[in-house]
C-alpha cells in the first residue's frame, strides 16, 4: 500500500494528474485504471478520477497482483554494470526499446530481462515488469532496473524526490554561446506536432532544469555534459534545441546543415543513487559507445 498526504503545492489538482506526479513509474492511464478499478483511495472513500484533492488529502494506492505477463522471454545479450537480489544496472544498447508497445512487441530489453532474471517487479503492469524508468530507443547508457516491489518503490520515490544524479553526455550541433549555465523552461506537448515535446509556458507545461557543461567544443559540433534536476520527456533534447544546439542525429528536434548521425548522440553517462536495502549512496558509469569515440575524434581535445 503506497500512502501519500496532499501538500499545497499540488491542492486542486484531479487525482490522476496528483498520482502522475508522485508516481512517475506509473503512466497516467493505469493510474486511472487503478482508480476506476477502485484500488485507490481518498480518504477512505472511492474516488472519481476527475476529483480535486485538496491539502491534507491521504490519497492510498493498492498495488494488485500482477497480472500475467504475455511478453517472451528473448536471449538478447545484456551488457550488466551491477547486480544483485535487488535490482541490476544496464548499459543499454542504442537502439533497443525498453518495453513492449505498439508495434515493438519483440526484442526489447523487457523480453531480455524475463530471461534473464528470476524475478521483476510488478509495479509497472505486465508491459513493464521491472522498469522504474526510461531511455529513449536511441539513447544509451545507464539504467536502473527493480527485481522486487520494495525496491521499486525506494527508487521511484527517489526520482520524485530528484534525489538520483543523472548525468549525460550529448553531441550537438555547433558551439554553444556559453561554456555552462543553467537551462530553467517548463516543457509541455507540442500544440501541433502531438509526438513532440517544446517548451511551454509554466501553466501549460511541467517545470524542468537541466544544467550543462561544454566539454569539447569545435567549429561545428560540441560535447556537452548534462545534469538533468528533473525528468521531463525529451527534456535534454528539447532544452538544447531550445539553445540553438540540438543533439546531432536527433529525427524529431533536427539540427539543421549538421553531420548526418544514424541515431540520436546522447548517452546516459553517469547513474547515482541511494541502494534501496543498503541505504549506501551508489554510483555507476557506461562507457563511450563506440559511435561517440569515432565522433570525438573530430573535436580538438
Amino acid at each position: 500500500m503506497i500512502e501519500l498526504y496532499v501538500t499545497t503545492d499540488r491542492a486542486g489538482l484531479r487525482l490522476d494528474r496528483f498520482l502522475a506526479l508522485e508516481l512517475p513509474d506509473f503512466s497516467r492511464s493505469r493510474l486511472q485504471t487503478l482508480i476506476e478499478r477502485a484500488f485507490v483511495r481518498l480518504n477512505g472513500k472511492q474516488p472519481r478520477t476527475r476529483d480535486t484533492v485538496r491539502r491534507g488529502d491521504l490519497v492510498q494506492l493498492e498495488i494488485p497482483p500482477v497480472e500475467k505477463i504475455e511478453t517472451a522471454p528473448e536471449v538478447i545479450a545484456l551488457h550488466i554494470l551491477y547486480e544483485d537480489d535487488d535490482l541490476l544496472v544496464l548499459d543499454k544498447a542504442a537502439g533497443m526499446v525498453v518495453h513492449p508497445g505498439a508495434g515493438n512487441q519483440e526484442h526489447t530489453l523487457v523480453n531480455a530481462l524475463l530471461h534473464h532474471c528470476r524475478t521483476l517487479s510488478g509495479i509497472g503492469g505486465k508491459e513493464r515488469p521491472g522498469i522504474v524508468h526510461r531511455l529513449d530507443k536511441e539513447t544509451s547508457g545507464c539504467l536502473v532496473v527493480a527485481k522486487n516491489d520494495a525496491a521499486h518503490r525506494e527508487l521511484s520515490r527517489q526520482f520524485a524526490a530528484r534525489t538520483m544524479r543523472k548525468i549525460y553526455l550529448a553531441l550537438v550541433a555547433g558551439r554553444l554561446k556559453k561554456p555552462s549555465g543553467t537551462i530553467d523552461a517548463a516543457i509541455g506537448r507540442h500544440p501541433i506536432h502531438r509526438q513532440r515535446m517544446s517548451i511551454a509556458r509554466s501553466n501549460h507545461g511541467r517545470s524542468a532544469v537541466t544544467e550543462y557543461k561544454v566539454l569539447r567544443a569545435g567549429a561545428e559540433m560540441s560535447l556537452v555534459e548534462c545534469a538533468l534536476r528533473s525528468g521531463r520527456t525529451h527534456q535534454i533534447r528539447v532544452h538544447l534545441h531550445h539553445l540553438g544546439n540540438p543533439v546531432l542525429g536527433d529525427k524529431l528536434y533536427p539540427p539543421k546543415l549538421a553531420k548526418a548521425y544514424p541515431r540520436q548522440m546522447l548517452h546516459a553517462w553517469k547513474l547515482g543513487f541511494v541502494h534501496p536495502r543498503t541505504g549506501q549512496w551508489e554510483n555507476f558509469e557506461a562507457p563511450l559507445p563506440q559511435d561517440f569515440t569515432d565522433a570525438l575524434e573530430e573535436l580538438p581535445a
